[in-house]
């Protein structure tokens, strides 16, 4: 081990901030052509499908456990009465219902219903046999880098939400 200091890094220069750029806006197209696919996509199967996305992340969200609508707009980064407005098509629909909170009587949960852990199930599986399909239609090479880069877009994905992927 040396004792000598290390010299500070250098800030990036003008070229790699531009790299960066370009690799960003590439990454921004390729993300928002793979999820206009899948939304799409999932219409071959499902052809009656008409649950906006929006309402599916909350379906997502509630899946590990019942929350109150303002803890969802939290999670979801939605203004409280949009997640509101969203939770009333889905109370409609029978997918989620209100649930005593048994911390506040005053404030109800919402939780996912049977109907609406079944709609969360066909939509993912629906989704994981289209993707299947697709992965499989790429070349070997392509398919491992796809699969090579997960762990990298996860992280990804956790930095631009705020949170810590090790929690």
């Amino acid at each position: 081990m040396s004792s000598q200091p290390q010299p500070a890094p250098h800030p990036p220069g003008p070229a790699a901030e531009a790299d960066a750029l370009a690799g960003a806006q590439q990454l921004t197209d390729v993300i928002t052509r793979l999820r206009r696919a899948l939304r799409s996509s999932i219409r071959s199967e499902f052809p009656w499908e008409a649950l906006p996305m929006a309402q599916v992340e909350l379906l997502q969200t509630l899946a590990a456990s019942p929350l109150r609508v303002g803890e969802l707009a939290a999670r979801q980064r939605l203004a409280p009465n949009t997640v509101s407005g969203l939770i009333s098509k889905l109370l409609d629909a029978g997918l989620v219902d209100r649930q005593p909170d048994p911390g506040d009587r005053r404030t109800a949960r919402i939780a996912l219903t049977g109907a609406g852990h079944q709609q969360l199930r066909d939509w993912q599986s629906a989704h994981e046999r289209r993707l299947a399909t697709a992965l499989e239609s790429l070349t070997p090479a392509d398919r491992e880098a796809v699969m090579r880069a997960l762990p990298g877009l996860d992280r990804l994905a956790h930095s631009l939400a705020g949170t810590d992927p090790l929690r």
